[in-house]
């Protein structure tokens, strides 16, 4: 599985370096400018401490990244978290950064585009442009962790949400509500 992971500037970057730890296959990050803020102000971390997780780390100015170009082949690409600005952008074909490029690629190729937009309250512009993202055929997962569980930490709460993604791009971990019962 290839998997290009985009990092914004809306704060949750707890839920990016989640993803990544538990991400299998082969990733390919880039972080915006603000994305850069965000791991610092947040994670007290730098791009650098993401590189044992990725296969490869591009710059959001490299437009010439073989992310760029939909004759490579991806399975998906998640944004964690989506900026109501990246989600902006793409919703109006913008690809001025390699992230939204990205994104208008897996959009024109059909490749899973996965949205974790992070912010509250969400104004109607945004919510228009999700739902216009939507009917081109990303998947927009506002970042609500499912409580159902009981979570007991942090890092369960933050695991909870990014094992929903998970599932999106089709690695099924953790258990569902009342998943006993199916068994």
């Amino acid at each position: 599985m290839k998997v290009v992971v985009g990092v914004t500037g809306s704060s949750g970057a707890v839920y990016a370096l989640d993803f990544l730890k538990k991400c299998p296959g082969t990733k390919f990050l880039i972080v915006s400018s603000w994305g850069k803020v965000l791991l610092r102000d947040e994670l007290a971390m730098g791009e650098k401490d993401l590189k044992p997780f990725v296969a490869r780390t591009f710059s959001d100015d490299d437009l010439a990244a073989p992310v760029a170009s939909g004759s490579n082949a991806l399975d998906a690409m998640v944004i964690i978290p989506a900026s109501t600005s990246t989600v902006g952008k793409i919703a109006s074909g913008v690809g001025d950064t390699l992230i939204t490029r990205a994104a208008q690629v897996c959009l024109k190729e059909r490749t899973k585009l996965i949205l974790c937009v992070r912010e509250t309250p969400v104004s109607t512009l945004t919510l228009e442009q999700c739902a216009r993202l939507s009917s081109y055929g990303a998947v927009i997962m506002p970042v609500s962790p499912p409580m159902y569980f009981v979570p007991k930490s942090v890092d369960e709460f933050v695991g909870a949400f990014t094992e929903r993604v998970l599932a999106q791009i089709g690695v099924r971990s953790g258990k569902g509500w009342r998943g006993e019962e199916l068994e």
